[in-house]
Order: C-alpha cells, then sequence, then structure tokens
C-alpha cells in the first residue's frame, strides 16, 4: 500500500499544477518590466507531468481552450511555413500581431487586425512581403541549414530514429539557431523537444525558456501532446508521458485579473484525444485525424496578446 501522501498525490487533478504554477506566481513572482512594456510578474524554473495514457489529454478545463487551433498551429509548424496566409486560411489569427505591428510601424498605416488579415488572404504578393514572419518555429524544425548550406529535416531525422534506434539519447530537435534568431518575429519559447521511448511508450519533454502562463502554455501543452501522438503513432509506439519544463515563467501584468478568475475554478476531468487515421507519413496529418472526447470546461477567459 501506499504512503497516504502519496494516494493523495495520485488523486490530485493534473490541471492542479498549472493552477498552482499561477497562484506561486502570483503570490511570490518578481515584478519586472518586459521586452513589450507590459510588465510581468516572473518565477525562474517549473515543471509539470501529465500522463498521456488511454489517449487523456492536458486541454485545460478551468477555461476553455480552443484545441483546434493550437493542434493547427502544430501542424503548420510541420509543413516547414514561415507565412500566415496559410494559417488565417484556417481561421487561425495567433500570429498576426507580429507582422501588423511591423506593417504599421514601415508604413504608418493605422490598418485594423481585421482589414489586415484579409489583404493576407486575398492578395498574395501582399502576403509574400507583410505575411513573413522570418525562419520561425517551421523553419528550423525541418529545414535548418547549415554552415555548408546543406538542409537539415530534424523532425523527419527524429521519426527515423524513433523507429530505427528508439534507445537513443540523441531523439531531439530545437529551433534556437543562434544565427537567425535576429530575423525571426519572435525567437522561440518552446524551443526544445526531447524523447524517450520505453516500454513501447513514447514520452517528450519540451523545454520552453520564456512562457506566457495565461495565454501561450495552455496552447503549448496540446501541441506538444498532439505532435506526440503523431510521432508515437508513426513509430509504432503508445503516448507515454509529456514533462513540460520551464525557464521564465510569467504572468503579464493586464492578465492578473484573469488569474484569479481561472483560480476561482475547479477543475473538470480532463478529455480524451484520438487520431483516427494513421497517415503515410508525419507530414499527411490534417486537423480531421484529431477527436477530443468529453471536454466540459469552464467558460473561455479572454485575455490581450503582449507583442
Amino acid at each position: 500500500m501506499l504512503p497516504e501522501s502519496e494516494n493523495r498525490s495520485d488523486m490530485r487533478h493534473p490541471e492542479r499544477q498549472y493552477l498552482d504554477l499561477m497562484s506561486d506566481i502570483m503570490s511570490s513572482g518578481d515584478r519586472r518590466i518586459d521586452r513589450t512594456g507590459v510588465g510581468t510578474l516572473s518565477l525562474f524554473g517549473a515543471m509539470a507531468r501529465f500522463s498521456l495514457r488511454d489517449g487523456v489529454a492536458p486541454i485545460l478545463t478551468t477555461k476553455r481552450v480552443y484545441w483546434k487551433t493550437a493542434v493547427k498551429e502544430m501542424l503548420w509548424f510541420l509543413t516547414g511555413g514561415t507565412n500566415i496566409r496559410p494559417l488565417l486560411a484556417e481561421n487561425v489569427r495567433i500570429w498576426s500581431d507580429w507582422p501588423l505591428a511591423r506593417y504599421r510601424q514601415a508604413t504608418g498605416e493605422a490598418i485594423s487586425q481585421e482589414a489586415f488579415e484579409k489583404r493576407i488572404l486575398d492578395d498574395a504578393d501582399f502576403a509574400a512581403r507583410w505575411g513573413e514572419l522570418g525562419p520561425v518555429y517551421g523553419k528550423q524544425w525541418r529545414r535548418w541549414v547549415g554552415p555548408d548550406g546543406r538542409e537539415h529535416d530534424q523532425i523527419a531525422a527524429l521519426v527515423d530514429t524513433l523507429r530505427t534506434n528508439p534507445a537513443s539519447r540523441r531523439m531531439l530537435f530545437h529551433g534556437w539557431n543562434v544565427a537567425e534568431l535576429g530575423d525571426m518575429a519572435l525567437p522561440p519559447c518552446h524551443l526544445l523537444y526531447q524523447y524517450h521511448v520505453a516500454d513501447g511508450r513514447l514520452s517528450c519533454l519540451l523545454y520552453q525558456r520564456s512562457v506566457d502562463v495565461m495565454l501561450g502554455l495552455p496552447f503549448n501543452l496540446v501541441g506538444a501532446t498532439a505532435l506526440l501522438m503523431m510521432l508515437a503513432q508513426q513509430a509504432g509506439l503508445e503516448p507515454g508521458e509529456l514533462v513540460w519544463v520551464g525557464g521564465d515563467v510569467h504572468l503579464y501584468l493586464n492578465h492578473l485579473d484573469q488569474a484569479r478568475e481561472q483560480l476561482s475554478r475547479e477543475p473538470r476531468p480532463l478529455p480524451i484525444m484520438r487520431l483516427v487515421r494513421k497517415p503515410d507519413s508525419i507530414d499527411g496529418y490534417r486537423i480531421g485525424d484529431f477527436e477530443v472526447e468529453g471536454y466540459e470546461p469552464h467558460a473561455a477567459i479572454q485575455a490581450e496578446v503582449a507583442v
């Protein structure tokens, strides 16, 4: 029989890890002015672990998380794309703020986000010039350029290693390409994914150097889960565990009321996420391949993105 403390720990809702982190930031975070000018409460160093067995997915329930948006973003990363036009075509607007700010600054035009996004969708030439984010995630994951000019597909190499040498300690990919950081709209926050296989199950450790706990982290957990499920399926494995590690973990000062609201809510049962088919390759997945059951969250909580 387990000690009483371990029994209590096992019975604890996994989402409590997220809520406890948010509470810790609220109570003891370091107040600082960040690059956005909004300001944050920040802690350094955090960890959470989520079992993905039996399809259980860490889609937060204390507020509605638009999980399809998070999965669509991950699928876009896997294409190697760096332009927001395909995202907007899928009704994903979470990357629009950065190119919009660049356009406004460069032209002086006080264009609305809605009008800017419409121009991106309607005008391919306009999108090519103003919809680019630079060599962000997908570029580094799928087309990292070495000093000899040769491109490296980190995702394809990972899938191959999972299939042929699952005991390897080198099953990882990252996006922190120092030579190209200055050309990125936003340097990678979730920058390192490492994988581990044991007993036929695939686990992932995700390291984030910078974590927007209110808006970013809920999406990051869903995206990492979706990616692990795809990788596991392609390698003939079952999902194991998602281990999340954060560096600078923060709440923006304009998110504190929203955090208090979320902390007042009780977690509900986590949903089940499944893949409904197996494509021929990691590149074959679409949003329709993902199915979520039993997701009954509290209402959404609106908060502004700090750019």
